[in-house]
């Protein structure tokens, strides 16, 4: 009976490192059905459209200057495409670190947008890069919200803001 328990330690201790990084959240939550565009190569891109697919909660402590908020849970098509004609435009989705726009860029995938792609670690990763966001005042914030105690562990620079 010990030799079991402390078979079932180890493997909860493993499942736990597995997901200690970004890269290995995304490969167990992810399919790639949107391609990753990374923080770094967002330089050599103009005229980007960033789409926030977190919730208004999370969205108003911080995110990335004139992303337009689309949410998750009360996603509306008819919404983004009367405020988002062009389906040829380039069209970055973010959440916190990558699940959830993975999901709502299928969506505007699904709506005919050519251009989508789902920023790699989200808005974690684009704050861990030292890129700059801003709060629903506009101002520049080190404040990001972080859904949870346990997703919080991704963000690497900067306040982390979540509820219990």
């Amino acid at each position: 009976m010990r030799h079991y328990i402390y078979f079932i330690a180890f493997l909860f201790s493993i499942t736990l490192h597995a997901q200690n990084n970004i890269e290995q959240a995304l490969k167990k939550f992810n399919i790639e059905t949107v391609p990753y565009i990374k923080v770094n190569e967002l330089k050599n891109k103009k005229n980007l459209v960033f789409l926030d697919a977190r919730e208004p909660k999370e969205y108003k402590v911080s995110h990335i200057q004139n992303a337009i908020p689309v949410g998750f849970d009360h996603f509306n098509s008819k919404k983004v495409t009367a405020n988002l004609k062009d389906k040829n435009a380039t069209i970055i989705v973010y959440c916190s670190i990558g699940v959830r726009s993975e999901q709502i860029g299928e969506k505007l995938q699904k709506l005919g947008y050519k251009n989508v792609y789902n920023l790699y670690g989200g808005i974690f990763e684009y704050k861990n890069n030292g890129e700059k966001v801003v709060n629903n005042q506009n101002k520049v914030t080190d404040s990001i919200h972080t859904y949870n105690k346990a997703w919080s562990i991704y963000l690497k620079k900067g306040i982390k803001v979540y509820e219990n």
